[in-house]
């Protein structure tokens, strides 16, 4: 299959007024899709979004496409990327539309779907589409126009969900609880779901205004939450992203918690509680300390290519449900078909809870391995610099060297003409030898 002209890996994203994200596009793109899917069941097709004030207008021009291409709507209002997979599946919907970029700044906007069940749309459904985005935009009979209404309580019967998945015996009561939600879709849910649940909770970045959304808070700018757990002496900290699918945590220390080690205390959980199934996936950035410790335990791991997309259908193909990214995207299948934030945190208290551990505690799984990241800049006209016979040989000799101790990875960056060396090792000097020498391998294969 060919590249795609407008879908990403996560849905179409863009900075708002320019070619893709602007009223046209996305009133066409909301026709294709709505042609596309149309009568392949209940014809209804919900839309959620973030806080951005681009929401409301491409609310709007999404909501003309779909009804004139007779395609029913219901309107779920500010709502997390992980809640509108969830009420597409539960609605029974032809597919469920998010109007988030996620943790971009408010001028940017995006466009993604998910399928009926609750999955990111398959490529081939992509693929069609961007192929109805080329003929001529039509109408259907009036009477046949889809209509639009809003979802009662979308709020409520998500907030239900989520607590849903916390185990009934235990509760959040004594917990003092920081929540950062980034001024974005979980500003109304997060808060509650653990107050519900008995925290004491302590709001960070709940008071959005269209231009806010992950300004200086939540999981991509992580000293808010460090400095309210602080403050307020909590327990721990959620720090969420925009659109809820993200969680980095604060430990009662004002440690952060990054998403390898979330995935970690989750999946040691299971395995203790006997409801692992399979192993663990997560990506080729995941730190490989985590790995060795996931095999320590006897545990099976596999990386999938940097994006939930990828690491969602190697638990698929593998029939395993525990995986995620550094990043904070963090995945349990069996409670959620996509990256959940509040989900997430919340299992990793349970497991907290049931161990009768702080999360400075069962967070010491093991030490992350230095990590030592180059970027070379290279000439977009010569051939690849990383199957350079000279590349190739500098990175045997540094795996051979560190054996099973460290790890090399180098990788083209998709959005500018640079390649990234990245070598991780037990001690950070062998780290940073390792790097620089792959690295003067690959500048001098560059031509730049």
């Amino acid at each position: 299959m060919g590249k795609r002209q407008f879908f990403g890996t996560d849905g179409i994203r863009g900075k708002v007024g320019e070619s893709l994200i602007n009223p046209e596009f996305v009133t066409k793109l909301g026709w294709a899709a709505g042609k596309v899917l149309a009568g392949h069941g209940t014809n209804k097709v919900l839309v959620g979004k973030d806080t951005r004030i681009s929401g409301y207008m491409l609310e709007s021009a999404l909501e003309a496409g779909l009804s004139a291409a007779g395609i029913n709507i219901g309107l779920l209002g500010p709502m997390p990327t992980p809640a509108i997979a969830y009420l597409t599946k539960t609605f029974r919907s032809e597919a469920g539309i998010v109007i988030s970029a996620s943790h971009n700044p408010y001028y940017d906007n995006g466009i993604k779907f998910f399928s009926s069940k609750g999955l990111k749309l398959d490529d081939d459904i992509e693929t069609a589409i961007e192929k109805q985005m080329q003929e001529p935009m039509t109408c259907v009979a009036s009477d046949k126009l889809g209509k639009a209404s809003r979802v009662n309580d979308a709020a409520g019967r998500y907030i239900e969900y989520c607590k849903g998945t916390f185990p009934s015996d235990l509760s959040l009561n004594g917990l003092r609880i920081v929540v950062d939600c980034a001024h974005g879709a979980t500003y109304h849910i997060a808060p509650n779901v653990l107050r519900e649940l008995g925290a004491t909770v302590f709001e960070v970045g709940t008071s959005p205004d269209g231009l806010n959304i992950n300004k200086k808070v939540g999981a991509t700018s992580i000293r808010s939450c460090v400095n309210a757990v602080r403050e307020n002496n909590a327990d721990l900290g959620f720090a969420l992203d925009g659109d809820g699918d993200r969680i980095m945590m604060v430990d009662e220390k004002g440690s952060v918690i990054d998403g390898d080690q979330i995935v970690f205390i989750i999946a040691r959980d299971a395995l203790r509680s006997g409801k692992l199934k399979g192993g663990v996936v997560g990506t080729k950035m995941t730190n490989l300390a985590m790995e060795l410790a996931l095999k320590s335990l006897g545990v099976p791991f596999e990386r999938a290519d940097v994006g939930d997309r990828y690491v969602v259908e190697l638990l698929q193909k593998n029939n395993w449900c525990i995986g995620g990214e550094n990043s904070g995207h963090v995945l349990n299948l069996q409670y959620a078909t996509t990256g959940d934030g509040i989900v997430a945190g919340l299992q990793v208290i349970s497991a907290m809870l049931r161990a009768n551990l702080s999360l400075h505690e069962i967070a010491n799984g093991y030490i992350k391995f230095p990590q030592k990241l180059i970027n070379i800049r290279y000439s977009e006209g010569i051939s690849n610099p990383i199957e350079h016979e000279s590349v190739l040989s500098a990175v045997t000799e540094a795996e051979h060297a560190m054996a099973s101790s460290g790890r090399v990875l180098l990788r083209k960056s998709g959005t500018e003409p640079l390649i990234r060396v990245m070598v991780e090792a037990k001690e950070e000097p062998e780290a940073q030898k390792w790097a620089t020498h792959i690295a003067q391998c690959v500048e001098q294969v560059s031509e730049y």
